[in-house]
């Protein structure tokens, strides 16, 4: 069990102390999300928990990982979780569907929250709620995983579990915009966020994000999110802080920042064009 600082005498017995798994579990996101603060997370997709402790120094408030569309096994998600746990930053996981089961799986290896993809009716979010809490609340298997503590925890757990476990409904579709006012009705749905391409490409126009019907399904989102006093969310794809800051001047309020990836990438290709275009550099072969 990892150990912490306490008040005590350097090299006295009481200096350090061993952490429980209640203080490795942060606590306040769902709170923060549905007052309608600012926070800003990242995506993370190629698997590695050396990537989540890396991007979990960068100062986001969650982190997600994307079983959608990766190869990243629950296994390697576990992995990832509990790295994100020691640096006490928020674990969302973006679910590959609204799969109680999956639901159940992810939560029991300790992630905060979920994402859960293309929801576009009151009924698939319901769905979705009630697959992340236990009875009362909902119909959650109880199990005694990591989350549990192996079984001891479970107590402890059950009493977090209630108040801070994380749903948030991708809107991705043109339905589920047209349907966003019973979504946004259903009890412990913590808020939404976009999904620009799939929300573009389910009226014909992927990645035509300037498109006027696409824009226009996106005024809808705002105004109902709005009128409803529920957090907007937004996947700004691009590594691009400006990119950012225009969302957040919209209303958005659950900002999701590029991808690890595309940090890497982008970072990769504009230091190595700098260089090559150095006329001073020189390499073997050039």
């Amino acid at each position: 069990m990892p150990i912490r600082r306490v008040v005590g005498a350097p090299g006295s017995p009481e200096e350090y102390s061993l952490m429980s798994r209640e203080e490795l579990r942060p606590r306040g996101l769902r709170q923060r999300i549905e007052a309608g603060e600012t926070t800003l997370g990242s995506w993370m997709s190629l698997g590695s928990a050396g990537v989540a402790e890396v991007m979990a120094g960068a100062g986001f408030d969650w982190l997600v990982i994307d079983l959608e569309h990766t190869a990243i096994s629950l296994g390697a998600a576990e992995a990832m979780i509990r790295v994100l746990d020691l640096k006490r930053v928020p674990a969302l996981v973006r679910l590959s569907s609204n799969d109680p089961v999956q639901i159940k799986r992810v939560l029991d290896t300790g992630a905060h929250g979920i994402i859960v993809p293309s929801v576009n009716s009151a009924e698939e979010a319901r769905r979705a709620v009630r697959a992340a809490h236990y009875p009362p609340l909902g119909n959650r298997g109880v199990g005694l995983g990591r989350a549990q503590g192996y079984g001891p925890g479970f107590e402890e757990y059950l009493a977090w579990s209630r108040e801070e476990i994380v749903v948030i409904l991708q809107i991705e579709h043109a339905a589920g915009v047209e349907n966003l006012e019973e979504i946004l009705d259903v009890p412990r749905v913590s808020g939404t966020i976009i999904g620009p391409y799939d929300l573009s490409g389910s009226i014909g126009k992927p990645g035509q994000m300037e498109h006027v019907e696409v824009t226009s399904l996106l005024d809808r989102y705002q105004e109902v999110s709005a009128s409803k006093g529920k957090a907007m969310g937004y996947h700004v794809i691009e590594p691009s802080a400006e990119a950012v800051q225009t969302r957040i001047s919209q209303g958005y309020t659950f900002l999701a920042f590029s991808t690890d990836f595309l940090f890497l990438g982008t970072s990769c290709r504009n230091e190595m064009t700098q260089l090559l275009q150095d006329p001073h550099f020189h390499r073997e072969g050039d």
